[in-house]
């Protein structure tokens, strides 16, 4: 298994959403891009500008905290 640590962008909130997956990155786009009540509902504007591949989840978590 692959996980990725990836890092989004909203033109319409002008801010940055980083989170880690460990499924296919566009169809967790599209569920970041749904309206739904977390933090990155709402808007349907998020774009990937970045993107990280890691073996191993615990590394994925540790990127995903460093970054952060």
């Amino acid at each position: 298994m692959q996980y990725t640590v990836y890092i989004i962008f909203s033109q319409i909130k002008n801010k940055y959403y980083v989170g880690f997956t460990a499924g296919d990155i566009n169809e967790r786009l599209t569920k970041h891009n749904t309206n739904h009540n977390g933090f990155t509902g709402k808007t349907g504007d998020w774009k990937v500008m970045f993107t990280e591949f890691f073996i191993t989840k615990n590394d994925a978590i540790n990127r995903e905290k460093q970054i952060k």
